[in-house]
C-alpha cells in the first residue's frame, strides 16, 4: 500500500517515510511526486512531496495479486505457499468451488498458473518455475495421463502405427514424454503449433508411407480402386451433414520450459 509523505526537502519526506514504515530506506518503493519550491515573497511555495511502499518480494506480489484476481471473480480462495523437492514454487488453492478455479481439464487453472508465474518472474533475471494446484488436482491429473501414455503406447506397438493424442499445454505434454521415455518399442514427439499442438506415439519401425490413405489409384472412397466417391441410388435423398459443434479452450498461455521438440 501506498502512502504520501513530505518534508522541507525530498530527503526529509523519504526519513519520515522510512520512520513510518520501520525499515530500512532501500527496503521502499519511493517516487517523488514534487520537489519542494520556496515559492516568491512567501507565496506560491510547497514542500517537497513522495509516494512510498514498502517492497514486496517475489512471493508477496503473486499472492497478492492472485487475491485480487480471485476478488474481481467473485471466487473465495485461501492461499497457500511452499517450495517442493525441485525448488519449484508451489501455489496451492483452497476454495469450496474448486470446480470453477479448476475449469474444463483444468484450463482455468493453467490460466491461473501462467499469469502467477508470469508476476512471480517479472522482475528476476533467472527464470523460477511456478505450479498452481488446486486440491491436488495436478497429481490426479498427472496419473490419468499417465495411464493413457501407457494405454495407447502398447496400441502403437500392436497396431504398427503411430497414435496421437488430443492437443494439450506443455505442461501435460511433459508429462507424456516423461511417461514413455524408458517404454521400450516407442518413441514420443510433439507435433503441430499451438494451441494445438500434440504428442504422437511412434513405434520402432514406423513406416508412414504404409499408414492408409484414400488415394486416386490406390484402394478409393468406393472400394474399387478409382477413387470416385460412391454413386447414391435412384431416388435416395440427399443428407446434409451438419458441422459438429466444438468446445474452444482457447490459447494457453505456458508457464513452463519448452517441451521436447
Amino acid at each position: 500500500m501506498s502512502n504520501y509523505f513530505t518534508g522541507k526537502t525530498v530527503d526529509e519526506a523519504i526519513k519520515n517515510a522510512v520512520r513510518a514504515f520501520n525499515v530500512d530506506k532501500d527496503q521502499l518503493e519511493i517516487t517523488v511526486v514534487e520537489e519542494a519550491a520556496k515559492g516568491i515573497f512567501g507565496l506560491g511555495g510547497h514542500p517537497a512531496k513522495i509516494m512510498a511502499s514498502k517492497k514486496q518480494n517475489e512471493v508477496e506480489k503473486t499472492v497478492e495479486f492472485l487475491e485480487g484476481l480471485f476478488k474481481v471473480l467473485d471466487q473465495t480462495v485461501s492461499i497457500e505457499v511452499s517450495k517442493n523437492e525441485e525448488e519449484k514454487i508451489v501455489i496451492d488453492l483452497i476454495t469450496p468451488n474448486s470446480s470453477n478455479v479448476i475449469g474444463y481439464r483444468g484450463e482455468v487453472l493453467d490460466s491461473i498458473q501462467c499469469l502467477a508465474g508470469a508476476i512471480f518472474n517479472s522482475d528476476k533475471e533467472d527464470y523460477q518455475r511456478v505450479v498452481v494446484d488446486c486440491e491436488g488436482y495436478r497429481e490426479k491429473r498427472e496419473k490419468t495421463l499417465i495411464s493413457l501414455a501407457n494405454k495407447l503406447a502398447n496400441k502403437a506397438i500392436k497396431t504398427g502405427r503411430k497414435v496421437s493424442i488430443e492437443p494439450m499445454n506443455p505442461f501435460e505434454r511433459r508429462i507424456i514424454h516423461a511417461a514413455l521415455s524408458d517404454f521400450e518399442g516407442v518413441k514420443t514427439e510433439s507435433e503441430g503449433k499451438e494451441p494445438y499442438r500434440y504428442v504422437a506415439i511412434i513405434p520402432d519401425g514406423y513406416d508412414p508411407a504404409k499408414e492408409r490413405k484414400f488415394t486416386r489409384g490406390g484402394k478409393g472412397f468406393n472400394g474399387k480402386g478409382d477413387g470416385k466417391r460412391p454413386q447414391r441410388r435412384d431416388g435416395e435423398r440427399r443428407k446434409e451433414e451438419k458441422p459438429k459443434k466444438s468446445f474452444s479452450a482457447g490459447v494457453f498461455l505456458g508457464n513452463s520450459l519448452k517441451d521436447k521438440e
